[in-house]
């Protein structure tokens, strides 16, 4: 996984292709806790995180956050009491590419330095 946490997001305008089936199976192995779901015809990642309570929970949305603003890439966050739900996506293309993979790796490692996580 150490490859995808410190890989950069590249910018995906549309036209590229969507990670294939082997990509995505060869990545998923390398990111416990993480699912792929169909909404509305579209794959993406999807993670809770649970924290001791609803500071340490939006704590760690703000980090999400933060990360997605430097990579240009941005996720879907529902935060609620004790809980964060992390969804990766690309919208330019409708589905998952390596820049998702590489923001889910980058999440599990600001969950891994969070406070109030439970592990």
């Amino acid at each position: 996984m150490d490859d995808l946490k410190q890989g950069h997001c590249v910018p995906c305008e549309g036209g590229v292709p969507q990670a294939s089936e082997g990509e995505i199976a060869e990545y998923m192995t390398r990111l416990p806790g993480w699912k792929v779901i169909e909404v509305d015809g579209e794959k993406r990642l999807t993670r809770e995180f649970m924290f001791n309570d609803f500071a340490h929970a939006l704590a760690f949305t703000n980090r999400v956050g933060a990360l997605a603003e430097q990579e240009g890439h941005h996720p879907a966050l529902l935060t609620e009491w004790g809980k964060v739900t992390v969804a990766w996506w690309t919208h330019a293309i409708k589905g998952l590419h390596r820049n998702d993979f590489i923001m889910a790796a980058k999440t599990d490692e600001a969950f891994q330095a969070s406070e109030g996580a439970k592990k």
